[in-house]
C-alpha cells in the first residue's frame, strides 16, 4: 500500500541513513522488487482466505502485532537503538494512518469487496498523495491535474460500477484507506522516526496495538476454531507481507529512486485481480476494468511529470 509521489518529502529523510547504508547489489535490487511486485499483490487474496476465520481488525492486528515485535527483536539485533519519546510519537501517527488506516480500512473492506478491487481501490493512494503534497506547498501541474482527474473518475467507476455501494460500510473503508495511507506517507517524512528497521518495527508494534484496540471496541471475536486455511494465509500476511515486502521496499527506499521503488502500485492490483480470479474464482465486470485502466493510467501520468519535476 506506500505510492510514487513521496520524493521531495522523503529526501530529507534518506540522506539521514544514506551514510551508513552500503550501495545495494543488483541482487538484492531484483530480489526486492520482486518481493513487492509479487508479495503485496497477493497480500489481497490471503486477506480475504483470513477474513474466513477472523474478524477484519482482530486479524489485522495480531498480525502487525507479530510482526513488529518481530522486527523490534532483528532490529536490536542489529544494534539498532529503541527510540525516544519523539520517535514513538512519530511513529503512532504514522502506524495509525499507515495501519490502521490503510491496512484495516482495506481488511474491513475485503468483508464485502473482491481481493482484486480491493487492490485497485489501494492503487489510488498516489492520487491523494499528490494532494496532500499540493497542500504542503507543491500543487499539481496541468498535466498531473488531468491525471488527478482521470483518476479520480476511475475511482467514481470502481465504487459505482460494482455494486460496492450495495453495502456503504464496505465502499467507505475502501474509500477512506488509501487516504489514509497516502496522509501518512507524506506525513513520515515530517515527523522525528527512529533510525532504518526500527521505524518500521514501532508503526507496526503501535498500529497492530491500535488494530486490536478497535477490535476490542467494536466486539469482534473470533467464533469456532479458525480454518486451516485461514491460519496459513495469517502467517503469510506475517511473514510474507510484512516481514519481507515491508523490509525489501524499505530497502528500495535507500537505494534506488523513490519513483522506481514505489511502482509496486502499477503491478499489484494486476497480480490481485489474476490471483482471485485463478485461486479464489473471483469476478471483475467491464466497468472494473475500465476504472483500473483509468487509475493506473492516472498513477504513471503523476509519477512521469513528478519524476521531471525532480
Amino acid at each position: 500500500m506506500s505510492n510514487t509521489y513521496q520524493k521531495k518529502f522523503l529526501q530529507s529523510s534518506q540522506e539521514k541513513h544514506v551514510a551508513s547504508v552500503p550501495t545495494g547489489s543488483r541482487a538484492g535490487i531484483i530480489f526486492s522488487m520482486v518481493a513487492v511486485y509479487i508479495i503485496w499483490g497477493s497480500t489481497y487474496l490471503g486477506i480475504r482466505f483470513a477474513l474466513v476465520s477472523f474478524p477484519p481488525f482482530l486479524m489485522s492486528g495480531i498480525r502487525f502485532v507479530i510482526a513488529g515485535g518481530l522486527l523490534l527483536v532483528l532490529a536490536r539485533l542489529r544494534g539498532l537503538p529503541f527510540p525516544n519519546r519523539a520517535q514513538w510519537i512519530g511513529a503512532a501517527v504514522v502506524g495509525a494512518l499507515l495501519i490502521l488506516g490503510g491496512y484495516g480500512g482495506v481488511s474491513f473492506a475485503e468483508q464485502w469487496v473482491s481481493s482484486g478491487l480491493a487492490a485497485v481501490g489501494a492503487a489510488a493512494s498516489p492520487l491523494w498523495t499528490a494532494l496532500f503534497i499540493g497542500f504542503m506547498g507543491k500543487w499539481p501541474t496541468r498535466k498531473e491535474w488531468l491525471g488527478l482527474s482521470v483518476g479520480f473518475v476511475g475511482v467514481i467507476l470502481l465504487n459505482v460500477g460494482n455494486g460496492l455501494w450495495a453495502n456503504p460500510l464496505g465502499a467507505i473503508a475502501l474509500i477512506l484507506a488509501p487516504i489514509g495511507w497516502a496522509l501518512g506517507s507524506a506525513i513520515s517524512t515530517r515527523v522525528s522516526l527512529p533510525t532504518g528497521f526500527m521505524a518500521s518495527a514501532a508503526e507496526m508494534l503501535i498500529g497492530g496495538v491500535l488494530l486490536l484496540i478497535v477490535s476490542l471496541l467494536t466486539g469482534e471475536h473470533i467464533t469456532g476454531s479458525p480454518q486451516t486455511s485461514a491460519l496459513l494465509a495469517l502467517l503469510y500476511l506475517i511473514v510474507f507481507g510484512s516481514l519481507i515486502a515491508y523490509s525489501a521496499y524499505m530497502y528500495l527506499l535507500q537505494h534506488v529512486r523513490t519513483s522506481f521503488a514505489t511502482s509496486y502500485a502499477y503491478v499489484n492490483p494486476v497480480i490481485a485481480i489474476f490471483l482471485g480470479m485463478a485461486l479464489a474464482s473471483e469476478r471483475i465486470t467491464l466497468i472494473g476494468v475500465l476504472a483500473m485502466v483509468m487509475i493506473l493510467a492516472s498513477v504513471v501520468l503523476i509519477s512521469v511529470e513528478r519524476t521531471k519535476r525532480g
